[in-house]
């Protein structure tokens, strides 16, 4: 087969917003939602349990027409962000679907509210449901009156979620200038950041403190709402649904335990010298004494190698095929369903994504292909999940998709298998350099960056409830960032603003631990492969066909994996010890 860039093709999904078909799923959603509200007095402990099931079956039935309305509407705003008609028609399903939970809300809170044993009694039967209904009923414990819980629904469009939007509101406009060339020229945030990612070092330095000056112009009201959003998270999920402390809702809804998720942060502080080392070399490597936080991502060495598509794509199925010829065939299908747009144009959204629709169809992959080693590696990472997804489609609508700590790992890990092979391959040691730092740098942005914002969620969250003043969140801020690099890299003041660029920290609080822990995850992963080989690929095969169909933890102590256990988060941290060594190893040039 010959692998060439191409759009994608949403035929399977609808064939256009005036299709008849899009609006009989309208028509027909409606409907079943109606028929199942008609279900609701069947709802009774001592019920029939293939009354249950079918109340199961309609809900799933349902479910797969909305995720195929949501996914059309989305993914052809992806594919031209300027259409206004996919942006019209993602806020008629968003509205649409809020109507339909509201409708339904009456059965998880009938769910939740049954005895242990009535529930196990609905549970044994449940089959692949299970998880799905366990999952409902770990909020039990947290869980308010029917009234209570749509008056919570009610206030959040116009409290928090208002708040969220008004931030948004804010922060996306703001314009950012930079001189280039000689030239003073306006830009957004996201054309702004391309520059603290390039060679020159004096642009680099000024990206970053344009970035900042214009945040700390509104650094106050940002804080001020920041306050405000972490009291209001404390208010409805401490006070009111008492969990034992902030973070531990969000625990809950990742079903991660409070203890390994501790124990997680904690090997993270401990490694920070890890990527401080790593940052001293760094600094060699640029032939400075001491990196400034302006250059954590100065690229080291510039490979001009770029790779056709055709071949990128024949490495990376080489790369999967070598592994297991299962996952070449799975990635295969991608392409074979044309669900995969790699095209770089005007309008289309940046970056990169999978985005799984219903168990029975091949996920839809976006990439904006550009040649680089970079872009190879990120089509191994996105096809992962999308093999990830395929693997678990034996699973329920409810049930196939991982959990977020577990969402990383056949990507990542499928991301390795094909950097190992680069490097193999590679014989021009500049390319093998731009490959190496890369892994290194990719792993400080998503490990020990991530963990830190959550080390400051975690205190920030305290404070407030002190009654702490914005300047003093600002203060602890930069204790926090003095901490995560020690004495390998300068820090200066305008980074106290940070925190109010950073939107995880507003919209989904302690949201940012998921990717260290996924992360690590996958590095221990892969570290217990490289050491038992063969023997290793049927547990980690069995682990990615859970998909979402068991608690993440019950999957991986399946996978012989003790996420509680210090020495196993440990493990992802030797991996990137080994590699700042391999780096140490290489001539500086």
């Amino acid at each position: 087969m010959t692998f060439t860039q191409s759009k994608w093709s949403l035929d399977d999904l609808f064939s256009g917003f005036e299709s008849p078909e899009l609006e009989a799923s309208y028509k027909e959603l409606d409907e079943q939602i109606t028929a199942f509200e008609a279900l609701r007095p069947k709802l009774k402990a001592d019920m029939d349990v293939e009354d249950f099931m079918e109340m199961l079956e309609a809900s799933e039935k349902s479910t797969r027409i909305i995720h195929k309305l949501y996914s059309f509407a989305g993914l052809a705003f992806a594919a031209d962000t300027q259409d206004q008609v996919a942006q019209s028609a993602q806020s008629r399903i968003d509205q649409f679907y809020a109507e339909v939970q509201n409708r339904t809300l009456f059965f998880s809170l009938w769910w939740k509210d049954l005895d242990a044993d009535t529930a196990k009694r609905f549970m044994d039967v449940s089959g692949d449901y299970r998880y799905y209904l366990e999952e409902i009923r770990n909020f039990k414990p947290h869980t308010l009156s029917e009234a209570e819980e749509k008056i919570l629904n009610i206030k959040n469009v116009t409290g928090s979620s208002a708040l969220v939007t008004l931030y948004s509101a804010i922060t996306n406009r703001y314009v950012y200038k930079l001189e280039i060339d000689g030239e003073e020229k306006e830009m957004t945030r996201g054309e702004l950041m391309t520059f603290v990612r390039g060679a020159d070092a004096d642009q680099r330095a000024a990206a970053y403190q344009e970035l900042y000056r214009v945040y700390a112009q509104d650094g106050p009201i940002l804080g001020q709402m920041y306050q405000t959003q972490v009291r209001d998270w404390g208010n409805e999920n401490v006070n009111l649904r008492k969990f034992d402390n902030p973070i531990s809702a969000r625990n809950l809804r990742n079903d991660i335990p409070d203890e390994a998720v501790d124990t997680l942060l904690d090997v993270c502080e401990k490694n920070a010298d890890v990527f401080q080392r790593y940052f001293k070399l760094k600094a060699k490597y640029l032939g400075v004494d001491k990196l400034r936080r302006y250059d954590v991502y100065a690229p080291v060495v510039e490979s001009d190698k770029k790779y056709d598509f055709g071949d990128a794509a024949e490495m990376v199925m080489e790369s999967f095929g070598t592994f297991d010829p299962k996952l070449a065939s799975l990635a295969k299908r991608v392409f074979d369903d044309e669900h995969l747009d790699s095209e770089v144009r005007k309008g289309k959204r940046g970056g990169a994504f999978c985005w799984s629709v219903t168990p029975d169809m091949s996920p839809y992959v976006l990439l904006n292909y550009q040649g680089r080693a970079n872009d190879v590696a990120t089509m191994a990472h996105e096809l992962g999940h999308a093999i990830h997804a395929m693997l678990a489609e034996h699973h329920t609508i409810f049930t196939f998709h991982s959990s977020l700590p577990l969402a990383e790992t056949a990507s990542t890990f499928a991301e390795m298998m094909l950097v190992d092979q680069l490097l193999e391959n590679e014989t021009d040691e500049s390319v093998r350099r731009d490959l190496l730092f890369r892994q290194v740098d990719d792993s400080y942005a998503t490990i020990m960056r991530q963990a830190y914002f959550a080390l400051f969620e975690r205190k920030a969250h305290a404070m407030v409830k002190e009654n702490a003043s914005v300047d003093e969140l600002a203060a602890a801020y930069l204790e926090n960032l003095a901490a995560q690099f020690g004495d390998a890299i300068e820090v200066s003041d305008e980074f106290k603003w940070e925190w109010v660029s950073i939107p995880h920290i507003y919209h989904t609080p302690f949201y940012v631990y998921a990717y260290a822990f996924g992360q690590l995850l996958v590095l221990s992963l892969y570290k217990q492969f490289k050491a038992e080989g063969d023997s290793f690929k049927p547990r980690y095969l069995k682990l990615l066909s859970a998909g979402g169909s068991q608690a993440p933890e019950k999957i991986l102590t399946e996978a012989g994996i003790n996420i509680r256990s210090a020495e196993f988060w440990q493990g992802g941290f030797d991996v990137i010890k080994e590699l700042v060594e391999q780096l140490e190893e290489l001539p500086i040039a």
